[in-house]
């Protein structure tokens, strides 16, 4: 094969359900690979500098990086080592004006799959990508996706476990992603809406179309209306070039809005009349332009109780809410926690480079008595820990069961979660970052659930509770 090749052999494959992240300091470079790659992925996004990539990763899933050595800001290389460890787990191209052997070693070990001098031939660039996804079994891995659309199989809706709850959200996921209806997600932090939603793409007609994620927490009110509809050349100060939006980017298929409820009131306004119409006008164009985007939302939050406050616009949660999926937490499903440790142990360990950890009985039967309020997305984090450590941190579990105290039997599951997440934080001092990564949350989020129980806990005082506060000012009831 020669490099003419390249372009032939790329297009082979459905590259449109993909998303590449460019980021390079110079403006023509990123420009030539915006536009070449546009017409070959899915979505493209540029960086001017490892921040704005940074920011980008926490909004958006990345197939592939393509990666300058030296961008502004920070070096490429080290940029991407912290990525990996992080859970980047796609494609990562490295490319540099002049490098010594030394740096294509520093390149690959930080996880590149390839390394590129410049000045190169967008050829070099295409074929580097087809390599690097063959290597990572990608059009395999698309192709079983594929061919079991049914929902039939745990490992195409890349769902794990075989409990009662999750054996009938699969069933439903199977049952509905056929449909083109509006789907909202429900569920608390970490129980997998994610993985649900990309089940409902792959087992739907679009499946072959992009899978657009977007995190409408991690955007800035100001940037939210560009970021889903997109500008125009002049729209506002900085925006130096037209700019495609998430919807344009979904086109055909499928957009996942998550943190739906973060959304700005003023864009829920938008965003319901796009769903009408389905047509978007980008911010600053006289024109609007049609669309075809089947959207699957999700929230942490009770929807319908956030619209009965004024939170949430009840039109629009209606809109969405078509047909409604709840995802059951990990502490409903523990039956599955043995699967799910297997699981994450095989892949984790994998792409970590390192050897399983050994699963006896009794570390199970710990793990499966834990709370785990951080959810699937805490399992997972205990296990890379583990595997980087060497051993398991069972000091972070809660001690092994006793017997409960008399006042504990009636607690609720919401009283449950709130003591211990209140035990993680005084473990690590008070802590809250320490103790969100601890528990497989954000940040924003161990914050709202301290600053709701507040909340709650003046009120308890005001009714004429015992009046003894927790760590952050947790009220608790007598």
């Amino acid at each position: 094969m020669t490099m003419s090749e390249g372009p032939v052999e790329l297009a082979q494959y459905n590259w449109q359900a993909y998303a590449v992240l460019v980021v390079d300091g110079d403006e023509t470079m990123r420009r030539f690979l915006e536009r070449a790659l546009a017409r070959r992925f899915g979505m493209v996004q540029v960086a001017a500098d490892v921040a704005q990539a940074a920011v980008l990763m926490t909004r958006l899933h990345f197939d592939l990086l393509i990666l300058d050595h030296a961008p502004a800001g920070n070096g490429g290389i080290a940029w991407l080592h912290e990525a990996r460890a992080q859970g980047y787990a796609g494609e990562a191209i490295v490319v540099a004006a002049s490098a010594d052997l030394d740096t294509a070693i520093a390149a690959l070990r930080a996880g590149a799959s390839d390394f590129i001098l410049k000045p190169f031939r967008l050829e070099q660039v295409l074929d580097a990508i087809r390599r690097g996804f063959e290597r990572g079994g990608r059009p395999r891995a698309q192709s079983v996706l594929r061919r079991e659309p049914d929902g039939a199989s745990s490992d195409a809706l890349g769902i794990v476990g075989q409990s009662a709850a999750i054996e009938q959200l699969r069933g439903l996921i199977g049952r509905v992603g056929r449909m083109p209806s509006t789907v909202l997600l429900l569920g608390e932090s970490g129980s997998g809406k994610e993985v649900a939603a990309r089940a409902l793409h792959e087992a739907s007609p679009r499946a072959q179309q992009p899978f657009v994620p977007l995190n409408c927490a991690a955007i800035p009110a100001e940037l939210v209306e560009s970021e889903l509809f997109g500008h125009v050349r002049g729209a506002f100060t900085g925006a130096t070039e037209n700019r495609d939006g998430m919807f344009h980017h979904a086109h055909g298929g499928t957009l996942f809005l998550d943190e739906i409820s973060e959304l700005p009131l003023p864009m829920q306004t938008r965003l319901l009349r796009v769903l009408e119409e389905r047509r978007v006008r980008p911010l600053g164009a006289e024109r609007e332009v049609p669309v075809d985007v089947r959207i699957i939302a999700a929230s942490n939050r009770d929807l319908a109780a956030e619209a009965a406050a004024g939170r949430f616009r009840e039109d629009l949660y209606f809109r969405l809410a078509v047909i409604e999926l709840v995802m059951p937490p990990l502490r409903a499903r523990t039956d599955d926690i043995p699967a799910l440790v297997r699981h994450f142990m095989e892949t984790l360990a994998a792409r970590l480079e390192v050897a399983p950890l050994a699963l006896g009985h009794e570390l199970l039967a710990r793990l499966a008595a834990h709370s785990w309020p951080g959810n699937v997305r805490e399992l997972r984090n205990f296990v890379e820990r583990a595997l980087i450590l060497g051993a398991f941190p069972l000091d972070a579990l809660e001690a092994a069961p006793v017997a409960a105290a008399a006042d504990e039997l009636d607690l609720s599951l919401e009283e449950v979660e709130k003591r211990h997440i209140v035990r993680v934080v005084e473990a690590c001092g008070g802590n809250k970052t320490e103790a969100a990564r601890r528990l497989g949350v954000s940040r924003k989020t161990l914050e709202r659930k301290f600053a709701d129980w507040g909340a709650a806990g003046e009120q308890d005082g005001a009714r004429g509770g015992d009046g003894k506060r927790t760590a952050g000012g947790i009220g608790r009831r007598a």
